[in-house]
């Protein structure tokens, strides 16, 4: 199976309403939350995190419950934005401090609240990760614009555009931290706000894969090259997608 079948078996479902994008993405939506989260180190599993999307609850959890909230949020977050994906409504600084403060609801430390940080706020602090990530909270504003107006004015007249557009905005948006916490999440599922609503499918990054994903963030952060990870998001994109009947014949998930 390759990168290609997979887009255009999405072409080929026509997406045109709330129904058929939650039909498409019924199991997606789920493997999407947790891998999501898992990068970030929640302990949530992923029966888990499926009964609080289908049933609204999880029995039996004895772990930190912020992860149940950030799981919660996941669920919140996609029932949120799946009209706005299908309207093909334009990302904003407005629309991402929005995702920001569903995906972050009661999810936020004691010390980053009482540092006055909130969650659909950017960051009133600097909290800088490595060498070249994390802007001045002065400056974020004016970069998340910046970033906002470049790729409304792209032409993205080919799935190679819209590809590549989706992976510079998500790459500039990590390198920013627009926010005290809560980055990542917001940044992947940016990610695939921009990829569906310009006619591409969306794509999980896996947590076992991660390391290799914060390598392509950490070269782009030193050189501006998004080509490594063009290439693995079309990997991941075949690993999201593809799947195997028990005699091995390969299909495409949705």
């Amino acid at each position: 199976m390759k990168y290609e079948d997979i887009v255009s078996a999405w072409h080929e479902k026509n997406i045109e309403t709330v129904a058929d994008l939650d039909t498409v993405l019924s199991d997606y939506r789920i493997m999407f939350a947790y891998h999501s989260n898992q990068i970030e180190g929640a302990g949530v599993s992923l029966h888990q995190t499926r009964e609080i999307f289908e049933n609204g609850k999880v029995v039996g959890f004895t772990g930190d419950l912020r992860a149940i909230f950030e799981t919660e949020n996941q669920k919140v977050c996609y029932e949120f934005l799946k009209e706005k994906i299908v309207a093909k409504e334009k990302l904003t600084p407005e629309l991402i401090k929005e995702i920001h403060g569903n995906l972050c609801h009661g999810c936020y430390d004691e010390t980053r609240w009482q540092k006055g940080e909130r969650p659909g706020e950017y960051k009133k602090n600097y909290y800088g990760v490595g060498l070249n990530v994390g802007l001045p909270p002065e400056d974020v504003a004016e970069e998340v614009e910046y970033i906002c107006n470049e790729i409304a004015d792209l032409e993205l007249s080919s799935d190679d555009a819209v590809l590549k557009a989706a992976i510079w905005f998500h790459c500039n948006f990590e390198r920013i931290h627009a926010f005290a916490d809560g980055n990542g999440r917001v940044g992947r599922t940016l990610l695939n706000y921009v990829l569906m609503v310009n006619g591409l499918p969306p794509v999980i990054i896996f947590d076992e894969d991660k390391e290799t994903y914060f390598m392509a963030l950490e070269v782009f952060d030193h050189s501006d090259k998004i080509d490594g990870f063009v290439q693995f998001i079309k990997e991941q994109m075949v690993k999201t997608w593809a799947r195997k009947t028990p005699k091995g014949k390969e299909f495409i998930a949705f």
